[in-house]
């Protein structure tokens, strides 16, 4: 145990572990500047494909009482799909929904209520957080992790 303490050992402890902390840095190995400069740039550098996961694909239909999805590219558990309709720029009522599994092409969502012609509508995932009932207030928005935005693809009713 110590019995005294010396303010005097205490600054040269402070000392000597400065000069030891310096020398540590100083004689360090320097991390060479292209090297940085490579490494960055590829960690930053744009994807040549699309990621897959949450993916949507809908085109423009006619109007009617089910709307059809060309594709979804989601992993399993998978994900609801829900139809919108757009109030102005902002996404309005569920006119339908629909849960899928996994990837999926060509799936019909039949519509509490029909689309109308000559209108824009959305299809728009959602995670299952309500154990297989859809609930637009209970149900999160599925989000694409690169961007951080709401998987949402838009189509027009035709005639």
């Amino acid at each position: 145990m110590m019995a005294h303490f010396s303010p005097s050992s205490f600054v040269a402890g402070v000392m000597l572990g400065l000069l030891i902390a310096g020398a540590w840095f100083i004689g360090g190995t320097p991390i060479p500047k292209s090297d940085f400069g490579s490494s960055y740039r590829s960690q930053t550098s744009v994807p040549t494909e699309p990621p897959e996961s949450g993916a949507i694909s809908v085109n423009d239909q006619p109007a009617g009482s089910e709307v059809t999805v060309e594709s979804v590219t989601v992993p399993p558990p998978g994900v609801w799909i829900a139809v919108r309709e757009l109030n102005g720029e902002n996404l309005g009522n569920v006119l339908g929904a629909a849960r899928v599994g996994g990837p999926r092409s060509t799936i019909s969502i039949p519509l509490l209520r029909a689309t109308e012609p000559d209108r824009t509508y959305a299809a728009e995932l959602y995670r299952d957080d309500n154990n297989g009932e859809f609930a637009p207030s209970l149900n999160s928005v599925y989000v694409d992790f690169d961007t951080g935005a709401s998987v949402v693809a838009y189509f027009k009713t035709i005639e």
